[in-house]
């Protein structure tokens, strides 16, 4: 057994959370935060590890904090239903925190999108800090694209985390809801111009995605996910714009 604790938040995630939670199987410590699932989440987690604890949803950042706060080991993993650590991993991670070089390690993370790997868009590789000792590390509180902070010196892993992402385009558009909704949120307060923001950074954010990080190597799923970024973003300013409209 790997001496980590993997902490997992979830809110009814029934089709993804039994892949995730296989892909974990040989880890110490499983703690997963639901935050009551109307569906069969709980149950299929409690096969896995007798850490299920219910959380009402606080955001993001707050939700995991407090399920990382739960684990039990010096080192530990955050995972999402959605993701899988696969065997290669696997080895990885128990010989890395063997050596305790560094105080946090960035995994790289390859997507899977509307039924392929994407592997340019700036999805790939997409680094995310996720392996950490839990007496150096904090998750940074925002309200969306929360991350982990660590006081001390970070590493790389080399092996891939899987990302099994928006199966669907409506799966990405009900999930663009909710985020431009935080980031506009998060962005209220901010003093930039709504209108400008909104004319020219989805164009931008298109020009970057597509031919910067050279998505159109990815065909027609780098110019979808290019598109859906660039109306993400202007839907974002827009809110922030009817946001302070309201006053």
């Amino acid at each position: 057994m790997i001496p980590v604790s993997v902490v997992i938040v979830t809110k009814d995630e029934e089709r993804n959370i039994r892949d995730a939670l296989e892909s974990v199987r040989d880890f110490e410590d499983i703690v997963v935060l639901d935050a009551f699932s109307s569906d069969g989440t709980p149950a299929i987690c409690r096969e896995y590890t007798s850490r299920v604890y219910q959380q009402e949803w606080m955001g993001y950042a707050r939700q995991k904090q407090a399920a990382v706060d739960r684990a039990e080991r010096q080192w530990v993993l955050i995972l999402d239903a959605d993701e899988r650590v696969t065997p290669e991993l696997e080895k990885e991670i128990s010989e890395t925190i063997q050596a305790g070089a560094f105080s946090g390690y960035y995994l790289p993370r390859k997507s899977f999108f509307l039924g392929r790997w994407m592997r340019h868009s700036g999805w790939w590789p997409d680094h995310i800090l996720r392996l950490f000792r839990k007496d150096t590390a904090y998750i940074e509180p925002r309200e969306v694209h929360e991350k982990v902070v660590v006081n001390g010196a970070v590493g790389y892993l080399k092996e891939p985390l899987e990302h099994y992402t928006y199966r669907t385009i409506s799966d990405y558009i009900r999930k663009m809801e909710n985020y431009s909704t935080l980031s506009a949120q998060e962005r209220g307060d901010k003093k930039d111009a709504p209108l400008i923001s909104m004319a020219l950074n989805p164009f931008a954010v298109f020009i970057k995605m597509f031919f910067l990080r050279q998505g159109f190597r990815d065909g027609m799923h780098g110019f979808i996910l290019a598109g859906l970024y660039s109306f993400y973003t202007f839907l974002k300013y827009a809110k922030v714009w009817e946001k302070r409209k309201k006053g």
